[in-house]
């Protein structure tokens, strides 16, 4: 590999606080130069709006305002260039795990 004197940090962990509590930890797939948030994927479908969050998600956890997003499963390359909104709130899929269940059952 060639070392070119770009700083890059794989499997970077950057904790999930909510109300200065930590409630897990995201693993960015690439961090360049402590600005770039880089997220790998090899789908053989297009990118879809899910990944896209996904992307958002890492960037409102770090305050960063870049993101890449590629997928190489595709006979092409498909790239995003991702960035958030000035009044960005966490963006997400809510599943069954994430609703909250009443004490009544």
């Amino acid at each position: 590999m060639i070392n070119l004197g770009i700083a890059v940090e794989d499997q970077y962990a950057v904790p999930v606080e909510v109300d200065g509590e930590q409630v897990g930890i995201f693993y960015l797939d690439l961090l360049v130069e402590g600005q770039v948030v880089v997220e790998i994927k090899a789908f053989a479908h297009l990118l879809t709006n899910d990944e896209i969050a996904q992307v958002l998600n890492y960037l409102k956890a770090t305050g960063l305002l870049v993101g890449l997003l590629f997928n190489f499963g595709r006979r092409k390359l498909e790239h995003r260039r991702v960035f958030p909104s000035k009044d960005m709130k966490p963006v997400g899929r809510v599943g069954r795990d994430d609703v909250i269940k009443s004490e009544r059952g």
